[in-house]
């Protein structure tokens, strides 16, 4: 009853922390907003109270509903797996390939490059080695969440938002591969040894296993959905596969030397593209699917906020080191992005704008600071502590780059106060009609 009440609680907070922004004539988007009322509720704030229900008064109160979190993320992937549509991709398929992999390399040879050099002038002590090359390789993945909340948001259409999407897919596959490698490195200076099968053999297999996953779930629901006839089971037999794809995704055996494991991203986008690109009804119930999980998403982003530790500001290597991380990234981002969109011949405007967008970074990032804890008790605290941090600026301050880098592009077309009073009329006029036919006695 508690967690249910907190997770009502949670969505009500941060639904009305959009109202007292704009009441504010403050201009975050809701994914910011969202974030500020998780930090709110969470155990830093509210918390503190101890009101059972009111906020979150522990992390641990906070993990026991990341089951939501889990699935809000798994929705997220399938939407953004919308975006691999063939007809799409024909035109985009291959820039979004070069710029993908190229600015997700630009940022970990870069951050690799500034963090080194820190160790040697830090001393091991204050930034161990294998720490520095694991932050590097960190520093590739994206948020696709925050990303795709924006672009629904503001509505964002044009060049550079069709390219945006796919690159941030793609973000969870070259970080896969960057991490293993370059965690695999880390642990070797750490006193372990070198292994093919950890650094190149499992990365590879996590991602075959994961497509592979996604491909067979996305073919078996485009075929069971032609069995009905109605929009509403398609949309409850989607909402099933999606929540079971995920359950699936979690699996992980071994065979010999070789781990057997899956990224729910990767599957569940995935099944998205199998699905947009065999079923008919697709659009449809993709559209219907949006307005069905937007309040799972409103309560993802709240529970990232109550998430993030602000006790990380305690210790000052870390606040050092997570401003150099945070700066060099987004550097790599940006100068990776633009030096390949350019290469790729984009126009100016999505050369310019396009690794702004790719500044936000949760979700995948914590996944891989989990995996980092092998490296030990100290390693693994400070790569935690830098990481959330960086999350905590990047997840404030992202979405609010991210708008302004669309709309500066010409992708968000901003809506008068007139425009908004004659569509909100305009709906009120087709309910009524509605309400009346629907009472017509014939």
């Amino acid at each position: 009853m508690e967690e249910l009440l907190s997770v009502s609680i949670t969505l009500f907070a941060g639904l009305m922390m959009t109202r007292v922004f704009k009441a504010l004539k403050i201009n975050f988007p809701d994914v910011t907003s969202f974030l500020l009322a998780g930090l709110l509720v969470g155990p830093y704030m509210l918390g503190q109270l101890g009101i059972p229900g009111l906020g979150f008064s522990s992390m641990e109160a906070v993990e026991k509903v990341t089951v939501l979190s889990n699935v809000a993320l798994g929705f997220i992937a399938f939407d953004i797996g919308n975006e691999f549509r063939l007809s799409h991709l024909r035109e985009t398929g291959r820039t979004a390939t070069i710029i993908g992999i190229f600015q997700a390399l630009a940022a970990t040879l870069l951050v690799d490059i500034a963090l080194i050099l820190l160790h040697f002038a830090l001393g091991e002590d204050v930034l161990p080695l294998p720490v520095a090359i694991t932050l590097g390789a960190i520093a590739s993945a994206t948020a696709p969440a925050a990303t795709l909340m924006v672009v629904r948001q503001y509505k964002a259409k044009g060049p550079l938002t069709d390219l945006l999407l796919p690159i941030v897919a793609l973000d969870d596959a070259v970080g896969l591969i960057v991490f293993a490698v370059s965690f695999g490195i880390a642990q070797a200076v750490e006193g372990g040894t070198l292994s093919v099968i950890s650094v190149v053999v499992n990365p590879i297999v996590e991602i075959i296993c994961s497509l592979l996953l996604g491909a067979v779930m996305g073919i078996i629901m485009s075929e069971l959905e032609k069995l009905f006839f109605s929009n509403s089971n398609r949309l409850s037999m989607t909402i099933a596969f999606v929540t079971m794809t995920i359950a699936l995704s979690s699996l992980r055996f071994s065979l010999g030397p070789v781990t057997i494991s899956f990224s729910s991203l990767l599957v569940c986008m995935m099944l998205g593209t199998a699905f947009c690109n065999m079923s008919l009804f697709s659009p449809d119930i993709m559209s219907r699917a949006e307005k069905w999980t937007s309040p799972l998403y409103a309560v993802f982003f709240v529970l990232s906020g109550a998430q993030l530790e602000l006790s990380v500001f305690r210790y000052p290597s870390v606040i050092l080191i997570g401003i150099v991380y945070i700066v060099i990234r987004c550097a790599g981002k940006y100068f990776g992005a633009r030096l390949s969109a350019a290469a790729t011949h984009c126009s100016d405007t999505v050369q310019r704008y396009l690794g702004i967008t790719l500044f936000p970074q949760a979700g995948v990032a914590l996944g891989m600071v989990v995996t980092a804890q092998a490296l030990g008790s100290s390693c693994g605290s400070m790569i935690r502590n830098i990481i959330l941090f960086s999350v905590m600026i990047y997840e404030i301050f992202g979405p609010m780059m991210t708008r302004d880098a669309l709309r500066k592009a010409g992708e968000i077309t901003p809506v008068s106060p007139e425009k908004k009073t004659r569509d909100r009329f305009a709906h009120r006029r087709e309910a009524i009609n509605k309400r009346q036919v629907k009472n017509w006695p014939f």
